[in-house]
């Protein structure tokens, strides 16, 4: 018989190797969090809280999320935390804040201690704050973001911390999630545990008057629209509304041949008392926008786009996230580099699925991309601030101020990212004769099998190559070229290879009414170069147009035009008779305490884009936001 040894030494060594991971995994540190909130205070923007933490003697850090996954910065609002205590039994623990990292507090857990006790109260901030750092009650509603009211043990991944959450809400109040409900009774509702990332990736909505309606297509998991709102009214969604959201849900998994969630809830509240945004979480969105938007026609068009928008996020920015992108905890600082893919497709795709399943008509579709052409041509700090800066900064141009925008540039991977999607769908289109498009690539990247929640992180290269196994072209320098240029034209390439060009005309179309309805302001770019909000302020002003060179600037307020009191109507019609008066336009406008009137010598009228179609060139475009699920 040979001798075995060295064979059986080197199957231990295999078996070993291989165990590693699993012993690894085994023995990462693992902790448990029993999480009460009580919002029956939320009326009054107040929080009060309670937690149950396991932990081992010794130094610990407890630690409130700070990067929240979608907010792209550190966003968490502990500023908002008050009346912190930790005990352990009987026993009040001193504890002190992190000099460095404003987020984490440290106290020495005495021996024989295995669980302590956190409470406190989080206070819900005001309007003017950005996505969960923003308002989120008022005296009829609430919205729960778990992010808010929980601190965790600095040491554990929150992936392997499990908790168990339970809130008690107003008498009355109704509530709406995708956390699975354990027992309700008496305004306590207790969830089943999960991980503190599922948790915190699962807000809660909450108030009177709440309605929940299954969109669910004839085949497939559960989908409901949840809508919550400050009075009744704003609840009464049209049948037309309820079938187009329907198929939003068809044309998406159509789109991506493949779902990664349970189930699905659209979190829709409807309220003027709350901070507006959109965030996208695995198995449903944080929608907010004005209480009317339902049952108004410009309001809704001004924000059709947003479910579809945070629904793509569900693959594009959850199942599939840039690696910068997937710490793995809310300490890590988050690097944006490639938000071009994860909020510049989305922002492509959310717009395609939104005309695709009638929430735009094909003619709004066309208006919300003319505008954005618009408005990135028209922007002259493209020519020193390159887009992929504006990716790399994100984290802080968020939170930007609005004047001098166009000179700052801001958060432009949503619109820029936009155009440049749609070259690359076009491109796909003509190399492959149409043949293929986007869609199959987003088949290959964001598909494959239905089934939960799941994280695959990528690269560049990988986006670079699954486009390549999609349609063979010079990928990477297509979107390096488009990323790094500081071209003063917004990239084209898409509408007018898709048959289309962009135009101006003297009359606003639905889109653009919508908009400015939806903003309380005049937009005067592509005239003046001016926002102009319906009080008057200047809240923006193009560099190089004729309202900057006559001397006007962001925060001046209009207060007359061509000596009448200033009104948007006066504004308009002022414009108007320029176009056959050789007069400049005269504008009294306040510069703080101080009075002086300004000349601009403009006489073009109002414009507003449009695109219009190319004969020459095949249409594409409609070829792109036709339906295909249905």
């Amino acid at each position: 018989m040979q001798n075995r040894k060295p064979f059986i030494l080197w199957m231990s060594v295999v078996v070993i190797i291989l165990a590693l991971p699993l012993w690894s995994a085994a023995n990462e540190k693992k902790a448990a969090i029993t999480l009460s909130v009580d919002a029956t205070e939320a009326p009054r923007k107040i929080y009060h809280v309670h937690e149950s933490v396991s932990v081992n003697p010794g130094t610990l850090t407890l630690f409130y999320p700070k990067w929240i996954p979608g907010e792209h910065g550190p966003t968490g609002p502990v500023v908002d935390v008050a009346g912190f205590k930790i005990t352990a039994g009987e026993k009040t623990l001193s504890w002190r804040r992190d000099l460095v990292e404003m987020y984490a507090v440290h106290c020495e857990v005495p021996d024989g201690v295995t669980s302590l006790d956190v409470s406190f109260d989080f206070i819900s901030p005001p309007p003017e704050a950005k996505f969960t750092a923003g308002a989120s009650a008022s005296a009829n509603l609430a919205v729960i973001n778990w992010n808010q009211v929980v601190w965790y043990p600095l040491s554990v991944r929150p992936d392997n911390i499990t908790v168990t959450p339970s809130i008690r809400l107003p008498q009355g109040w109704k509530y709406a999630t995708a956390l699975t409900t354990k027992r309700s009774s008496g305004g306590l509702i207790e969830f089943e545990p999960v991980s503190l990332t599922m948790l915190i990736d699962s807000p809660l909505q909450s108030g009177k008057y709440l309605r929940k309606i299954d969109i669910t297509p004839a085949s497939g998991v559960h989908h409901s629209l949840d809508l919550l709102s400050d009075g009744e009214a704003a609840l009464q969604i049209s049948p037309q509304h309820i079938a187009e959201y329907k198929n939003l849900v068809v044309e998406a998994n159509a789109l991506f041949g493949a779902h990664h969630y349970n189930h699905y809830d659209f979190l829709f509240t409807l309220s003027d008392q709350v901070a507006h945004f959109g965030l996208e979480h695995h198995q449903s969105s944080d929608d907010r926008v004005g209480e009317r938007t339902l049952i108004d026609r410009l309001l809704f068009t001004a924000r059709a786009g947003l479910l579809p928008h945070e629904f793509v996020h569900s693959w594009n920015g959850k199942y599939r996230r840039p690696a910068g992108l997937a710490t793995g905890d809310y300490s890590t600082p988050m690097k944006d580099d490639m938000l071009w893919v994860y909020e510049g497709l989305t922002e492509y795709l959310g717009d395609v699925l939104t005309a695709r399943s009638g929430l735009y008509t094909p003619e709004e579709y066309r208006e919300r991309l003319a505008a954005v052409a618009a408005g990135l041509d028209n922007r002259p700090g493209r020519t020193w601030r390159p887009l992929q800066d504006a990716n790399d900064e994100a984290q802080l141009l968020y939170d930007a101020r609005i004047d001098w925008d166009s000179w700052r540039r801001a958060t432009d991977f949503y619109d820029e990212g936009e155009l440049i999607w749609l070259e690359a769908d076009v491109t796909i289109r003509n190399i492959t004769k149409g043949k293929k498009s986007l869609d199959d690539f987003c088949k290959s990247f964001h598909g494959g099998k239905s089934d939960g929640p799941e994280l695959k992180p990528y690269s560049f290269d990988d986006v670079v190559r699954t486009l390549n196994e999609t349609a063979l072209y010079d990928w990477k320098k297509f979107f390096t070229t488009r990323l790094t240029s500081l071209s003063p034209h917004a990239p084209m390439g898409g509408i007018e290879q898709g048959g289309w060009k962009l135009v101006y005309r003297d009359s606003m179309n639905i889109y653009q009414k919508a908009s400015e309805q939806s903003r309380g302001r005049m937009d005067c770019r592509f005239s003046i170069g001016a926002y102009v909000g319906n009080d008057g302020n200047l809240q923006d002003v193009i560099p190089g147009t004729p309202a900057a060179k006559a001397g006007l600037a962001p925060g001046m307020i209009v207060v007359a035009v061509n000596g009448r009191k200033f009104s948007p109507d006066v504004f308009r019609e002022a414009l108007k008779a320029g176009m056959s008066a050789p007069e400049p336009l005269d504008i009294l406008a306040t510069n703080g305490e101080f009075y002086a009137t300004y000349h601009i010598d403009y006489h073009g009228g109002e414009r507003y884009p449009y695109l219009e179609r190319n004969p020459s060139r095949k249409d594409m475009i409609t070829n792109i936001i036709s339906p295909i699920g249905r």
